[in-house]
């Protein structure tokens, strides 16, 4: 692992090196991110409403340094109930485009605003209703449908892999638990074209 790491490091140092800085935003130029994060709060050491996220997805880069977005997302969060956590999940899929809005001169930090539409599926408790103590949960399996707008930075670790950090608020409807939930994120994406 170390040995990977020294090599992706000499990469990253050549191309940083040589200034090749135009290979990035082209249009059509594809990316695969994966991103993960909490949501709904910190709740570091708080096992009761803990909730976090994680998702995939492939970005399109368009002509005037734009980018459609579409992938698919878990998120969890737990309950306290008693002496036990209920866990909510969500499934979903997601559509957006997002807007590049400011940028460095050599093309290495981004900012970007996106809009994008859900559709998922959410699940309280595994679909099991009945409690260990004989209570019954009200909250009910169902498809959601909604969408999420997004503010999200981009760093160029070197033209092919780049970090990112993201804030995104959820608006989801037909959920039991709330409508609204709020994520603060990370992620890398490989670029693969």
């Amino acid at each position: 692992m170390k040995k990977f790491i020294n090599i992706l490091i000499l990469v990253c140092l050549g191309v940083v090196v040589n200034e090749v800085y135009a290979q990035r935003y082209l249009p059509g130029q594809q990316g695969i991110q994966i991103t993960a994060g909490m949501a709904d709060g910190l709740h570091w050491n708080d096992n009761t409403n803990f909730a976090y996220y994680f998702g995939v997805s492939v970005a399109t880069y368009t002509k005037n340094a734009n980018r459609w977005v579409v992938g698919a997302e878990y998120f969890h969060k737990k309950y306290q109930y008693r002496e036990i956590s209920i866990p909510l999940e969500q499934y979903t899929a997601e559509a957006g485009y997002y807007l590049k809005f400011l940028a460095d001169r050599k093309k290495v930090f981004f900012l970007s605003l996106g809009l994008s539409g859900m559709l998922g599926y959410e699940s309280s408790n595994r679909g099991e209703k009945l409690l260990y103590d004989g209570a019954t949960l009200l909250n009910k399996d169902a498809f959601i449908y909604g969408g999420a707008a997004t503010l999200e930075m981009e760093l160029f670790l070197c033209d092919r892999i780049v970090f990112l950090m993201n804030v995104r608020e959820r608006l989801l409807f037909g959920s039991s638990i709330g409508k609204f939930h709020t994520q603060f994120g990370i992620g890398f994406k490989l670029i693969i074209n």
